[in-house]
């Protein structure tokens, strides 16, 4: 069972959910969240995509900017996590070739 699953956190999944468009979610996380983040977040999901690729820590902190902690936190979620990024990736990916 999710650490983090509530009303609360079904509701703004939810919300999520009925995105359809990028400008959608823009607008949407640009309204719920604040700029630094949305940066945060997104840093995140370039260090797990540059960590599948098997880039080396220094290259991802040269291409990023992303700290060693960051990089470590996000390196643990790909192996002990629930499997989020890669089924993300997974999907842009079969979207992409389309």
């Amino acid at each position: 069972m999710s650490k983090i699953r509530d009303k609360n956190t079904d509701l703004l999944f939810k919300a999520v959910l009925t995105l359809k468009t990028l400008d959608e979610c823009y607008d949407f996380f640009e309204d719920i969240c604040t700029i630094k983040e949305i940066k945060s977040i997104a840093q995140r999901v370039v260090v797990a995509k540059m960590l599948m690729e098997n880039k080396v820590y220094s290259e991802i902190v040269a291409a990023t900017g992303a700290s060693t902690a960051t990089i470590s936190r996000v390196n643990r979620s790909l192996q002990y996590g629930n499997g989020g990024y890669k089924l993300a990736f997974e999907r842009i990916e079969k979207n992409e070739q389309l």
